[in-house]
């Protein structure tokens, strides 16, 4: 079953005076409990695919469906709740807020919703005890390695239990060994805990790590590969 669809996609962004294609006529599939790395040289869509996939940015023209839900005609209030609800994202940079513990970066999504601040805490703790780091609760993220950042960034897009987990160049800033822990991390969520995993890298030992390998070239997806799964 897939649990994101993309159909006819055609993408485009204004540069200057200039209209810059990326997409033209993306179709692509990624089924639930699936792990996808995508490869491929800058500017040819990686990241431009987990946008769309996630709402953050909207087609010029065609479909993006995720679980059945037209993703890229929502507006942004539906967006915003859906997002919270469906998609995890972790980025490079990590982007955690520099003045906020552990615990209140990984909480900052449950604020989106219902939830008490008891549960809010159950969910947390949850969370990061998942990724390792339950001990590490009350640390602000300059007293964090790396790597133990990058674990808190994905335990604030686990927290909310989301289905799909969405990751750019989650390991680009990492040295061997951290890599080394998050990618198991990854597998881990996908293997035991079942969420989908979409993966941008430019890494060939990280992509070695998912199940499937999609190559995007100037926008065209130009091979499928699948990965051995559990290499290192």
């Amino acid at each position: 079953m897939a649990l994101v669809e993309i159909r006819d996609v055609y993408k485009s962004f204004r540069r200057d005076t200039q209209s810059v294609d990326v997409y033209t006529g993306l179709s692509v599939d990624f089924a639930e409990g699936s792990f996808t790395a995508l490869m491929g040289p800058s500017g040819s869509g990686k990241s431009t695919l987990l946008n769309l996939v996630a709402g953050l940015d909207k087609p010029t023209s065609g479909t993006v469906k995720v679980e059945g839900a037209l993703v890229s005609s929502m507006n942004t209030a539906q967006l915003a709740t859906w997002r919270s609800r469906t998609i995890g994202f972790v980025f490079q940079s990590y982007n955690l807020l520099p003045v906020l513990t552990a615990q209140q970066n990984v909480e900052l999504p449950l604020l989106l919703t219902n939830l008490n601040k008891k549960d809010r805490a159950e969910r947390v703790g949850i969370a990061l005890g998942v990724v390792g780091l339950g001990d590490r609760m009350d640390h602000f993220p300059r007293q964090l390695s790396g790597g133990q950042e990058q674990r808190v960034a994905i335990a604030r897009a686990i927290v909310a239990d989301p289905q799909l987990i969405l990751l750019d160049e989650p390991t680009g800033q990492l040295d061997a060994k951290s890599s080394d822990e998050v990618l198991g991390l990854l597998q881990r969520l996908n293997s035991e805990f079942n969420k989908t995993v979409i993966m941008v890298t430019h890494d060939q030992k990280a992509a070695d790590r998912a199940k499937t390998i999609l190559h995007l070239e100037k926008g065209v997806l130009v091979e499928r590969q699948t990965a051995f799964a559990g290499a290192s």
